[in-house]
């Protein structure tokens, strides 16, 4: 199975998402040395060549197994980092409302431990995960719209607050989007249950199978 993971694996799809990984503490270091016009910048630039990769790998034929664990695994990554980074600053907040998106980040932490764990334990099992459902990629277009959006000229992180006259979004709008990812992500989180459930009572019904036999 690992052999097969690297199987035309030099495409520009699987490129896009190596560099989407290598731009992660390029954000986190921006972000945390307080150079968040540019950090704004590169998760724009990340966002987009997310949306790119899978278009180039159904358009030119590079879709490759690889290309399945890495984009995911790009996307689980960034979010992770915002996720955790904004978590910082809004669990510090006086303003009620924003300290409260910093619990709903924590909830968001711990859905994708649990996801990482699922999908490390079915790699272990030699069970593929499947491929991102519908819902998982809205939600990680919503994500990376709505974290955009909030470290560009939201509340305590605005990037673009001091340049726009002191302007910042709305603490209620704020929290309306946190939210709103927390929605999509759960409904995402949801929606890998049944195919996952389906492939560990395959993989379960195949080893009694194998032992019954011998």
């Amino acid at each position: 199975m690992i052999k097969s993971l690297f199987k035309g694996c030099l495409t520009i799809p699987n490129l896009l998402s190596v560099i989407r990984i290598a731009l992660i503490p390029v954000f986190a270091v921006l972000f945390y040395n307080d150079q968040k016009v540019i950090a704004v910048v590169i998760l724009a630039l990340s966002g987009l060549s997310d949306l790119f990769d899978g278009k180039i790998a159904r358009k030119f034929n590079q879709v490759s197994e690889l290309g399945k664990i890495l984009d995911p695994v790009a996307d689980k990554l960034t979010q992770i980092t915002i996720a955790a980074m904004l978590l910082i600053d809004f669990l510090g907040a006086d303003n009620k409302i924003i300290n409260a998106c910093g619990w709903v980040f924590v909830v968001f932490l711990v859905k994708e431990a649990v996801m990482i764990i699922g999908g490390l334990t079915m790699l272990l099992m030699n069970i593929k995960p499947g491929a991102a459902e519908i819902w998982g990629k809205l939600a990680t277009v919503v994500f990376y719209v709505n974290m955009t959006i909030i470290i560009a000229v939201g509340p305590e992180v605005g990037a673009f607050n001091d340049l726009f006259g002191g302007f910042q979004l709305p603490d209620w709008i704020t929290g309306v989007l946190v939210i709103l990812c927390a929605i999509m992500t759960m409904c995402a989180f949801f929606s890998y249950m049944p195919e996952t459930f389906r492939q560990f009572k395959e993989h379960f019904a195949e080893k009694k199978a194998e032992k019954a036999g011998k």
